[in-house]
Order: C-alpha cells, then sequence, then structure tokens
C-alpha cells in the first residue's frame, strides 16, 4: 500500500497553481466529456489539469453527480490506499463555487507518454495481462469495501445511459455526441436485439432487483472507467489509472465488464480467456473465488448490458449476440 498522505484541496486554482508557467490549453479526441484540459509546468516538472462542472459536463449529469465524486474519494483517501501497483497521478485538488456550479479542478503528473495509444490497435498480450492483473489487485486490496463516503450507487450504474436518464440531455443545445449516439442505438435495439432490448428496459425499470442479487457476492472499490482512453503503463511496469469519475461500492466484475465492453476491438484474447486470468489473479492474491465468482461474472456482464446496450447495436452481430446471450444466462439466474 502506498504510505497514506494528507490529500490536498485547495480553495482556489489560482491558490494551486500558484508557481505554474508555460500553461497551454489541450483536447484530446478520446476525451468524451464536458471537461477542459491545459498542460503546464510548476517547477520544472510537467503537469496536466483537468477541470470539469456539473453544469458543463454532461457525464456528471447522467451519473447524477452533484458533488465531484472524485473530490469525495479524494477527501476521504481513497486514491492513497490505492496498491503500488496503480498510479493515479494526482498530485492535489482545488474546488471553487458550489451547488451544481462548482468546478473541480485535478492537477496530475503529466503522464502522456506512457498512456496507451489512442485508436482500435490490438494492445500487446503483456500489457493486456498486466492491466487485468493490477485491476484484480485493486480489487482484492479493497474487498469488502463499504461506501461511507456518498459515492455511485451500484443501482444507478446499469442506468447510466437508460432511455430516460438521458431524455433530457437530448434537447440541451450543447447535446453531447454520445448522447446522440446513445439515443440511436436504443432505437435500433430493438430490431437487432429484441432480447436485449426488452431486458435491458426491464433492468432500467427496476435495478434494485439486480443490485439485491449482486449484493450476495463481495463487494470492493471500483474506480469505474477501465477503458484504453484511461489507462497507461510505466516503464517500471505500474498501471496508470485516469479518471476515477464513477468510483463507488460495486463487485469487481463490474469493472472487468466495462473493459470487456469498451475496449472489444482492442483485446489481445477472448473475453473469455480475459475473465479467467482476473479470476487466476484475484486467487494469487488470496481470494477465495468458488462460492460466489461465477454468479458474479454472470450477474455484471447483465448490468453491463443494460448499460451499454446501445453502443453494442451500432457493432457487428458476433459482439452484439454476445452480449445479449450473457444477458440471456444471467436473466435466468436472476429471475430463477
Amino acid at each position: 500500500m502506498t504510505t497514506m498522505q494528507t490529500p490536498t484541496v485547495y480553495p482556489t486554482v489560482s491558490a494551486m497553481l500558484a508557481d505554474a508557467t508555460d500553461r497551454v490549453e489541450v483536447r484530446s479526441s478520446d476525451a468524451k466529456s464536458g471537461s477542459t484540459f491545459e498542460r503546464l509546468r510548476i517547477g520544472g516538472e510537467r503537469y496536466f489539469l483537468k477541470s470539469l462542472s456539473h453544469d458543463e459536463d454532461w457525464i456528471m449529469r447522467i451519473t447524477g453527480d452533484v458533488d465531484h465524486r472524485p473530490l469525495l474519494s479524494w477527501r476521504a483517501g481513497l486514491y492513497h490506499q490505492t496498491p503500488d501497483c496503480i498510479d493515479h497521478t494526482i498530485v492535489a485538488m482545488a474546488v471553487e463555487g458550489s451547488g451544481t456550479k462548482a468546478r473541480l479542478s485535478m492537477l496530475m503528473h503529466d503522464i502522456g507518454e506512457h498512456l496507451i495509444p489512442e485508436g482500435d490497435d490490438v494492445v500487446a498480450l503483456d500489457l493486456h495481462e498486466s492491466l487485468i492483473d493490477h485491476m484484480a489487485a485493486m480489487h482484492a486490496h479493497f474487498l469488502g469495501w463499504t461506501d461511507n463516503v456518498g459515492l455511485v450507487p451500484l443501482t444507478h450504474r446499469f442506468r447510466f445511459f437508460a432511455p430516460d436518464n438521458i431524455a433530457g440531455e437530448l434537447h440541451r443545445p450543447d447535446v453531447s455526441p454520445v448522447i446522440t449516439i446513445a439515443d440511436q442505438g436504443w432505437r435500433m435495439l430493438p430490431d437487432r436485439a429484441p432480447k436485449l432490448a426488452t431486458i435491458a428496459a426491464a433492468i432500467h425499470a427496476d435495478p434494485q432487483l439486480l443490485a439485491t442479487a449482486l449484493s450476495t457476492t463481495p463487494s470492493t472499490f471500483v474506480a469505474g472507467d477501465w477503458k484504453m482512453g484511461n489507462l497507461g503503463h510505466h516503464p517500471d511496469g505500474r498501471t496508470i489509472l485516469l479518471d476515477w469519475a464513477y468510483p463507488g461500492a460495486a463487485p469487481g466484475a463490474w469493472d472487468l465488464g466495462w473493459y470487456l465492453a469498451l475496449n472489444r476491438a482492442r483485446l489481445p484474447q477472448s473475453k473469455e480467456a480475459t475473465i479467467a486470468s482476473y479470476r487466476a489473479a484475484l486467487e494469487r492474491r488470496g481470494v477465495e473465488t468458488a462460492a460466489w465468482f461465477d454468479r458474479q461474472i454472470a450477474l455484471s456482464l447483465l448490468g453491463i448490458g443494460a448499460c451499454f446496450g446501445w453502443e453494442k447495436a451500432h457493432g457487428d452481430d458476433d459482439e452484439l449476440h454476445w452480449w445479449q446471450d450473457r444477458a440471456e444466462h444471467a436473466m435466468r439466474t436472476l429471475t430463477g
């Protein structure tokens, strides 16, 4: 475990960046939110600044984040408690304003050269295996963690992109292209995968049923967004894990399912092999999985299908039907 430090929260961005020079605004093509980004220097060191507010960031709005959950996690010391194999890169935070206009700025080490390159190229097998191993290390470390911080409720994870949850975003003048694509995908899904469409709608209507079933399996602390655009690899072997936008208590298999869903084009091995690698990594760390793992992975993939059915509707038949088959199997587990 990393040495515990006092999390630094500044009252203003100006105070946090008092010694900053060479500030340059940047925009990554992989960034999907309404956040703003800068590169800068402090004392000759390179840093990266991310700033966002509820009023300007559609992700905060659809995930119901009115309190800046990364800030809550930071103040609770969760970043500092993360195993040494994970580098979250954050140095300090500052928050200005109140209510939905409150703006959080996160100062990070600039590790851009070590991030996984953008695009759809398949990543190296050893890199993929390292990411999965370190994901399992983080989950094993926090196994049994319960949320007394006020982070993302498990029930809402299944509903991030539910049609009624994103409906208000569609009428905004600054509607995100992701929201438009999600709306289109939900409209396509009944024709492309009617069973998945029906199952997703049922989960959206009653998310508590799935959350209750998952609560019979172990929970852990999850960062929530293990997509390649947030990941990197240091030369010393550590995994870089950025953008803890959806932190909270959840099954570890939720992070794994998210990884499988959003990185599909970049995986060097099958989903089944990846799941087996994750389970083996938990077992290596002394986590006994026999009593609960199959149930947790099945139900977590069901939740991911409800969350991202719209995204799969835009993809190829094999991928879409893989998720539909898993959802059907899990629904029999859930309702049987």
